[in-house]
């Protein structure tokens, strides 16, 4: 749990200095899974949220800032909580 709760607080931070490793951890805390992978582009869903949430990495494996901006702002759109497991 504290490494997820350090790992947002830098993604909100500095969101362009994120892995898109990182970025895939904190959507499953979140409780987003992983519906498909085409290409590069990774599709998530959520049962709470509509939309999708579709991601790729950028060159050198860092998650694209503009994503993750969108990605928290689902979180405050629908008030979801992190998980408690490690």
């Amino acid at each position: 749990m504290v490494r997820k709760r350090k790992l947002l607080e830098r993604a909100l931070s500095n969101p362009q200095n994120v892995r898109f490793q990182e970025f895939v951890t904190l959507l499953e805390a979140f409780g987003f899974q992983l519906a498909r992978t085409r290409g590069s582009h990774h599709i998530f869903v959520h049962p709470l949220v509509s939309e999708i949430i579709s991601i790729q990495p950028k060159e050198g494996g860092r998650a694209k800032p503009y994503q993750l901006r969108q990605f928290f702002g689902l979180i405050e759109q629908y008030n979801l909580q992190m998980d408690d497991a490690p």
